[in-house]
């Protein structure tokens, strides 16, 4: 499973991350966060210990996703040493996700 990500830990799980990190920016009411989710989750395992991979529910944690103005959901955002280095903003394949990862591995 991904990393629960709130506006209390992003800072430390994120932003002051020495591996790369990806954000999915979701909430539970949206159709197309459903179907990122399982894929992000799925990514989590793979990378785990290489790369931080996390969620964050826009309902209950508006900070950062206001700070990186995310409007539209499901929002994936890559950060590399605390640095925003990628958007993707709808449903992308799964590839699109661990492309954006290996890169900064």
């Amino acid at each position: 499973m991904a990393l629960e990500l709130t506006d209390a830990n992003f800072e430390e799980k994120v932003l002051n991350s020495d591996k790369p990190v990806l954000v999915d920016f979701w909430a539970a009411w949206c159709g197309p966060c459903r179907m990122v989710g399982p894929v992000i989750d799925e990514i989590s395992k793979e990378y785990e210990g290489k790369a931080v991979v996390g969620k964050v529910d826009v309902d209950a944690n508006t900070e950062f996703a206001a700070k990186y103005g995310v409007r539209n959901i499901p929002t994936v955002l890559v950060f590399n040493k605390g640095e925003l280095v990628g958007r993707q903003v709808g449903v992308s394949p799964k590839d699109t996700y661990t492309k954006a990862i290996d890169e900064l591995l």
